[in-house]
């Protein structure tokens, strides 16, 4: 919402300046979002006289001026303007000067062989208006060499607000008005409520007519005035609505545009002589349409509210008129209509046929109702005294709606809500101030709302308008309470976990990543999900119909794309949520990440020292377990099982579990199937941590890392190798060497692998280094010998296999 300071004032009597305006404005919910000076932009170009007028020697059509600026030498300057003459009075721009009408910085020229030192200006060329059929034409007292913007009163500031949905009554200066003056700036300017009286009967008649279909007009207003003469508006009109980034076009459109600003009451005008019959409003047809007023053409239906004669029709109601019915300079008799109409049936017109007028903003926020005939008086009193004529007496359809309001309302609430303790007095002065009726006495009063304050519901939103009339800076600063100890921790313990596998993940190379939960739904199938209570009622886009299951998609693309852009060997890793329904316990917390080429741990790239490997299996493993140590799972008593779901190869991937049901992650090499469906190129390994499935911490969390369990003492290594069954996991021979001397033995690492000769069909050798850690003694030979038997008749036991002889 635009206007202009002089523009406020002439409903606002006030002294205050223009910051102490704009602050109020802030202050009381009209945010001023821009103020903007003309005169400013216009400082440059000063009033100027031609003095000598010359044909131009090498053109006829163009002069050659003698301009006096006021501060010495005349300057010369080239003119084709037919107005330009000796004694002409008009505006100056000089080299250097920016020409806004013309985007250009005007520098010193020749002009058919003549050099020029500037221009003189049109109205058009100056963004005054669209004048541009000659140079500007001022009257022969106007001071030579003074500023032209400040001489002709064009150093009025314009002020633009961000104006909120609710608040269609400061759609119109005058609203803006009579909150600056209930906030204490100024006194209100009461409008004219003076009726014309009609001298005839207005020869067009209005019908509503909707059926037994919801109305889309509530109550139609209609007059004629003929025998007017259109034409220009006043200057003072133009600059205003030139000011507010409106196109003056001819009087008789230029008053409905002010008063839609001015009064905010859009109103419309027909050509009473291109109006055939009757109007009548009703619901458009299929086939219909309209050459609208800025020519585009639209097409109606049913939906659509429309004003109609015997020719078809001439309106969209509410929003936009027909070019048919348009005013032009030639028009002597117009029907003038002030109408509301239905809210919702213009926002969904307009956004149907996209369309924006400043009606469609204004009536389908809601206008003042008791506003719609004093409207139509107001357009009236301006026709007849800027245009002349004689008008009719006022047509009526349909019934203005009841707008009453009463609101019970305790004068406590105000401090309940806001803290502030405000007089009763003070508060009736501003209920007052903004239109509100207030009857009663007692702690409890009625409240009736102003017709032009539909968004006054109840005693909370009259609370609200005490409080941004007297200024929120009345609420009092309150310390909060001082806790009278150390604040317990904030962090959950699933944010916690969290925040520690993101740390030791990025500690391992690998990049964060954050993938959109939405994937598509042959992605979602591939890693079990695309169920239907899954699929989104409203996607972004066809490639994000499903909630993923996994996040391995959404890495594994992203991983791709890199790879598509040079950058083959990448390392993403993302925590977050997945989802397996649409219950609660279906939704759970995840660590997962990607491998790709020859981003291992070592670092990705080719060196001279050796050829990179390819990630693989062990990468993905070594991650996950070392993001399972790092949030305190028991590490040790995990187990490996073959069992991870089929996205993986089957042959080189694995689960970690604590028990054969409670899998804390999967991790392997992506089947070829996967990258195939997927559209990725390998070598490419995954994981998955599940967060949610971790032993929760056995009692209080504390930051002690408990005793420093180091010994003095040199440790023992035996290597041990055993031919077991070829079928046999390694897993299950290393749990059987921990397990033997569980006091001693500090580590079993396997460290070998073999089959083939020396070794008999279906069987293999797994060699294994067993670490023993003394606490108290040196270990004796005997000592040791005794726990290798130990070794080995635990591993014979456990796994029916030999000591490799």
């Amino acid at each position: 919402m635009k206007f202009t300071l002089s523009w406020l004032k002439d409903h606002l009597e006030t002294d205050a300046s223009l910051d102490e305006i704009v602050e109020k404005l802030t202050m009381i919910g009209l945010e001023v979002e821009e103020v903007g000076d003309r005169a400013a932009r216009l400082a440059p170009f000063k009033i100027a006289r031609v003095l000598k007028a010359e044909q131009h020697p090498n053109a006829d059509r163009l002069r050659v001026l003698k301009v006096d600026t006021g501060d010495g030498e005349p300057l010369q300057i080239v003119c084709g303007a037919p107005n330009a003459r000796t004694g002409l009075v008009g505006v100056l721009g000089r080299p250097g000067d920016y020409v806004p009408g013309l985007d250009v910085t005007l520098s010193v020229g020749k002009i058919r062989d003549v050099e020029s030192f500037g221009m003189m200006c049109s109205e058009r060329e100056l963004e005054l208006s669209e004048e541009h059929d000659g140079i500007i034409d001022l009257p022969d007292d106007a001071p030579v060499g003074e500023s032209y913007a400040k001489w002709a009163g064009l150093d009025d500031p314009v002020i633009e607000i961000g104006l909120t949905p609710n608040r269609p009554d400061c759609t119109g200066v005058y609203g803006i008005a009579r909150d600056l003056a209930a906030a204490g700036l100024g006194k209100l300017k009461e409008r004219s409520r003076e009726q014309v009286r009609g001298s005839y009967p207005c020869p067009a008649n209005v019908k509503l007519a909707f059926g037994d279909t919801k109305p889309l007009c509530k109550a139609f207003g209609l007059r004629m005035v003929k025998g007017l003469k259109n034409g220009p508006s006043p200057k003072w009109m133009q600059q205003r609505l030139i000011a507010i980034g409106l196109r003056p076009i001819n009087t008789l459109v230029d008053i409905t545009n002010y008063l839609t600003f001015d009064q905010g009451r859009p109103l419309h005008v027909f050509d009473a002589a291109k109006v055939k019959g009757d109007l009548v409003v009703r619901r458009g047809a299929a086939g219909e349409s309209i050459e609208g007023l800025n020519g585009k053409s639209y097409g109606i239906d049913d939906s659509i509210c429309v004003i109609s004669d015997g020719q078809g029709v001439e309106s969209l109601g509410g929003i936009l008129g027909g070019e048919h019915s348009g005013c032009t300079e030639e028009t002597t008799d117009v029907l003038i209509e002030s109408a509301l109409w239905d809210e919702d049936g213009i926002a969904a017109t307009g956004r149907k046929l996209g369309v924006n007028t400043d009606a469609r903003y204004r009536f389908e926020r809601g206008v003042d109702p008791d506003y719609m005939l004093p409207g139509l008086e107001a357009a009236t009193r301006m026709v007849l005294e800027l245009c002349g004529g004689e008008p009719s007496e006022v047509v009526q359809a349909g019934d203005i709606p009841d707008s009453s309001n009463v609101i019970e309302f305790p004068y406590a609430e105000v401090k309940r809500l806001s803290g502030i303790d405000v007089p009763v007095a003070e508060m009736n002065l501003v209920l007052r101030a903004l239109g509100f009726l207030v009857s009663g006495s007692g702690d409890v009063v009625k409240v009736a709302a102003p017709s032009w304050r539909p968004d006054i519901g109840g005693k909370a939103d009259l609370v609200e308008e005490i409080v941004r009339i007297i200024g929120l800076d009345r609420v009092t600063s309150t310390p909060l309470p001082r806790q009278g100890s150390v604040a317990a921790k904030v962090l959950t313990p699933g944010q916690i976990r969290r925040n520690k596998a993101r740390r030791m993940l990025a500690g391992r190379g690998l990049n964060e990543a954050v993938t959109w939960s939405f994937i598509p739904e042959t992605h979602a199938e591939i890693f079990g999900g695309g169920a239907a209570e899954l699929k989104l009622a409203n996607p972004i886009s066809a490639d994000m119909s499903d909630m993923r299951p996994s996040l391995l998609p959404g890495l594994l693309t992203a991983a791709q794309r890199n790879a598509d852009r040079g950058y083959g060997d990448v390392a993403l890793f993302e925590v977050g949520q997945i989802f397996r329904g649409d219950a609660p316990k279906d939704q759970s917390m995840v660590a997962s990440g990607v491998r790709r080429g020859t981003a291992g741990l070592d670092g990705p790239g080719r060196h001279w020292s050796g050829a990179a490997q390819p990630v693989s299996v062990f990468d993905v493993k070594a991650d996950a377990l070392a993001a399972l140590g790092a949030l305190g799972a028991p590490v040790e008593k995990l187990q490996v099982y073959t069992d991870a779901p089929d996205y993986f190869h089957p042959g080189r991937s694995g689960a970690l579990k604590l028990g054969p049901k409670n899998t804390l992650a999967v991790f392997g090499e992506l089947h070829p199937r996967t990258l195939k469906a997927l559209d990725i190129e390998g070598p490419v390994a995954a994981f998955e941590v599940f967060l949610d499935n971790l032993p929760q911490p056995k009692g209080k969390a504390n930051r002690s890392k408990g005793a420093l369990n180091a010994s003095d003492l040199m440790p023992v290594r035996r290597d041990f190798a055993f031919i077991v069954d070829k079928d046999l996991q390694a897993e299950t021979l290393l749990k059987a060497a921990r397990g033997a001397e569980k006091n001693l033995i500090s580590e079993v690492t396997l460290f070998d692998t073999y089959e083939g000769p020396g070794v008999e069909a279906g069987k293999k050798s797994l060699a294994i280094d067993v670490v023993l850690q003394p606490r108290q003694k040196t270990l004796t030979d005997e000592e040791i010998d005794a726990i290798a038997k130990k070794i080995i008749a635990s591993v014979q036991k456990a796994t029916g296999g030999d000591l490799r002889a």
